[in-house]
Formats: structure tokens, C-alpha cells, sequence
């Protein structure tokens, strides 16, 4: 049975773009006679915030978007993440780290998804867990050393179709951060496993993201789900609808007595408010 999700983090509110997100991941599951299951993404302690949830609830409703079951809280997942982060560290997988993002741009040869590639800097020292003090750091995961021990990796995106998974694009990714229980690329591929997920919707922007994240299946003995990357909704600039950039709320609209159930289906039907388009670069390998 195919099971999607939607995963918003409550550290600021839903607009327009979550709720493309939304309708997608929900009417995936319901046209094929699936769940759809609602995951809040709370683990940044410092950013969420328990009003945003309570508004999130009330935001799918005037969608008229019903979830399977209750609201699953990422934050009730914290032991499975250090259980993983220590399973990966017995297999001489990470490594700590205390490289600032100063000293990773100026140190940087290459570009990736998510800016400067990590250089390896402290995997390069010698005696890298005496010469870097773990207390306080990050914990990367050697990349290549992992690439090696899986052998080739493949994986399959609805849209895209199959993909050779390449996570050296990103470098040595951060796992455990020094900063949050866990990143955005383990806690999410360990909560789609553990909520059993067999169908990942989210936005192109996260097409490269899954690269890491079937690799972290082969590691950890996960179930490999499909992927499919849909298309953002962009402002005029061409930038994604942002919570940072003021992109109006569901919130305000609902407030103001617009018909959620009617934006949902301008949604489906791909009619945006001026200046609102889909990206163009629709289902493209990096």
C-alpha cells in the first residue's frame, strides 16, 4: 500500500508552496488508495514553536486535507537518531568536526547542492577523534569511504525516473549536528523508515538531497521507497516561495475568509496567483 507524507517544520507559518506540497503528497495516496500522514518536523528547539502546529492543523483543514491517523512529532524520534549516529560511528563512518562555515568557504575547491563542498579538512588529520575534540562538534560522514563499503547505489523518482545515486556532490555531509539532535538528511530518511513511507513527495529543491539519503538506507538496512520531486512554486524572481521572504500565509488567507477548499484545487489545477508560476526546471538530475 503506498503511504505519503507532508513534513513542515513549525518555525514559521504554511503558505502557499506547503500547500502545493500538501495537495500533492495527499492526492498521490488517495488516488491510489493509500494514507497520507501528517509529520511535524519540530526538532529545531530554538525555532519551533507549538503556535505554528495548532495553525498548521487548522490550515490543512481549510484545505480540506485529511491525514491517516494522528500527527507524528519528529521530536518523539530523538533516540533513533543517536542509535543511528552510533551505529555509524562503530562502522568508522563519522567523524567529528569544528570547522566553522568561514573557514569551509575560504578552504573550498568546489561548489555543491548546498555551497562550498567540506574539504575534509579534519577527516584528512591524522588521529582525527584524538586531534578534534567531539564534545561540541559536528559529526560528518565520510562519503567516500561509505560509497565504498555500499558498492553502487540506484534509486527511482516517479518523474525523473531511475537515478545512480551520487552523494559525493555534497561532500562529507554534516549527520549529527553540534547545533540540533540531528540533519535534515538523517532524521528525515530515518522518520520515513520508521512511518513507513514508501512514496517521498517533496520539491525539486530536494532532488539532490535523495542521493545522501539512499545511501544512508544502504548503511542503516532501510527500506528504499520511491521518490517523487514535484515542481515549486516560484515568485516573479524566480526564487521559491519563502516563510523568510514574507510570502503571504495560509494563516491570513483563512483569516481573511478565503475558501481554502477552492485554493486546493487552483493548486491541482496549476493556477497560481499573479506572479506565481511553477519552476521551470522540472525534474532534472543535478
Amino acid at each position: 500500500m503506498i503511504r505519503t507524507r507532508f513534513a513542515p517544520s513549525p518555525n514559521g507559518p504554511l503558505h502557499l508552496g506547503h500547500a502545493y506540497a500538501a495537495v500533492v503528497a495527499h492526492d498521490l495516496a488517495r488516488a491510489r488508495g493509500g494514507e497520507f500522514l501528517l509529520r511535524i518536523e519540530d526538532i529545531d528547539g530554538e525555532r519551533s514553536r507549538a503556535e505554528f502546529v495548532e495553525e498548521f492543523f487548522l490550515d490543512l483543514a481549510w484545505l480540506g486535507l485529511a491525514w491517516d491517523g494522528e500527527a507524528g512529532f519528529q521530536s518523539r524520534h530523538l533516540t533513533s537518531y543517536v542509535d543511528a549516529g552510533e551505529r555509524l560511528k562503530a562502522m568508522g563512518l563519522l567523524y567529528p568536526c569544528r570547522c566553522t562555515r568561514a573557514e569551509i568557504a575560504a578552504a573550498a575547491t568546489q561548489m555543491g547542492p548546498d555551497g562550498p563542498v567540506y574539504p575534509g579538512t579534519c577527516r584528512h588529520r591524522p588521529g582525527t577523534s584524538e586531534s578534534v575534540d567531539p564534545e561540541g562538534a559536528a559529526w560528518r560522514l565520510d562519503v567516500a569511504r561509505a560509497v565504498k563499503m555500499t558498492g553502487p547505489l540506484e534509486w527511482t523518482d516517479e518523474l525523473a525516473g531511475p537515478q545512480h545515486a551520487t552523494p559525493e556532490i555534497f561532500g562529507d555531509v554534516v549527520l549529527l549536528r553540534k547545533d540540533l539532535p540531528a540533519s535534515y538528511h538523517l532524521a528525515a530518511t530515518l522518520d520515513d523508515a520508521a512511518d513507513g513511507i514508501t512514496l517521498v513527495t517533496r520539491g525539486m529543491d530536494l532532488f539532490p538531497a535523495s542521493h545522501v539519503h539512499r545511501l544512508l538506507q544502504a548503511l542503516l538496512g532501510l527500506p528504499v521507497p520511491v521518490w517523487h520531486h514535484h515542481p515549486l512554486l516560484v515568485e516573479p524572481d524566480g526564487r521559491k516561495l519563502a516563510k523568510r521572504r514574507g510570502s503571504p500565509s495560509l494563516g491570513d488567507r483563512r483569516r481573511a475568509g478565503e475558501d481554502g477548499k477552492a485554493i486546493a484545487e487552483a493548486l491541482r489545477q496549476h493556477r497560481f496567483p499573479a506572479g506565481i508560476s511553477l519552476s521551470e526546471s522540472l525534474h532534472q538530475s543535478p
